[in-house]
């Protein structure tokens, strides 16, 4: 039997890759989805589904609203960068794009985050970080080669194009731009507070969109397996996920536990390569090492904290 600090380490560190293991394979649960749904109903979905339980967690926790009008600013930015205008942007995205396209984009997160930072607080980062976004941008430079085609069709299940790489990049920004916001607001708030009330703020703001987005001839096409993959993106991703990686952030070493987050977009693009067949070409290859090595160098930077 293992001894209590030891196994508290193990517990830290299970639920911390499974908040990455849910979060990395994000990219091949939405390809499923919009194999069948509207990507506009999945993305409002994704959070619509959501919001019930995040009520639910609210009234149990106890978790109030920011007081302050500031508090209660950012998270509005909060609620509509990241559980607005992120799921609604990447779920077009990926149908336009590849699983390992969308999985590698999306590793470019903590340069957007770091940058809009820079912007709140009004500091530059510092040149290690200039320098690891450079070999990161350079490796999305080559990932976001137009050879890849810039009108792929939309009901490509497995190919990518320039104009779903570039979709996937624009959620990036709003979820970034949600993440700083949502730090502010978390400062007087919580964490735990500005995402479930995150939540419920961004289903607010969805439902009026759902008589527009639902088809019901599609809905009685749509299949278990679409369905599953839409409930994984509700619960397992938007709730869980949190739940898992904020716990593990609470328990454990943060330094430590936040590296983990290299390993995000390989579960995206393994589980592409395994399930859906996607070809590792070297070209995609050599993005990825480019871009994973240009996000290790901004991480160890630390750029600019807007929390307080």
């Amino acid at each position: 039997m293992l001894p209590r600090p030891v196994k508290a380490r193990v517990t830290v560190l299970l639920a911390a890759v499974l908040a990455i293991f849910l979060w990395g394979a994000t990219p091949f649960a939405t390809k499923l989805a919009v194999a069948e749904l509207d990507p506009l109903l999945v993305g409002a979905l994704r959070t619509l589904l959501a919001a019930p339980l995040a009520v639910a967690l609210l009234l149990v926790l106890r978790l109030k609203l920011p007081l302050s009008t500031p508090g209660r600013v950012f998270l509005l930015l909060s609620a509509l960068g990241g559980f607005v205008v992120f799921p609604l942007l990447f779920s077009l995205g990926q149908q336009r794009t590849s699983v390992a396209h969308a999985a590698l984009v999306l590793a470019l997160l903590p340069i957007f985050t770091g940058l809009i930072a820079a912007v709140f607080v009004r500091r530059a980062p510092s040149r290690r970080w200039w320098l690891g976004s450079a070999v990161a941008l350079a490796g999305a430079a080559l990932l976001l080669d137009t050879r890849f085609g810039l009108l792929q069709p939309a009901d490509s299940l497995f190919g990518s194009s320039l104009a779903g790489d570039l979709l996937v990049l624009a959620s990036c920004l709003a979820a970034s731009t949600g993440y700083v916001a949502g730090a502010k607001a978390a400062a007087e708030a919580g964490t735990w507070s500005v995402t479930f009330w995150g939540l419920v703020i961004a289903g607010v703001c969805l439902v009026p969109l759902l008589p527009w987005l639902v088809d019901p001839a599609e809905l009685s096409r749509s299949t278990g397996m679409t369905w599953g993959a839409v409930g994984y993106l509700a619960l397992g991703s938007s709730i869980l996920g949190f739940a898992a990686w904020y716990w593990a952030l609470a328990q454990g070493n943060i330094a430590r536990t936040g590296q983990l987050q290299f390993a995000q977009p390989v579960v995206g693009v393994v589980l592409a390569a395994v399930f859906l067949d996607e070809l590792l070409s070297g070209q995609l290859l050599l993005a990825a090492a480019t871009i994973l090595a240009g996000v290790a160098v901004v991480q160890s930077a630390k750029p600019p904290q807007v929390a307080g």
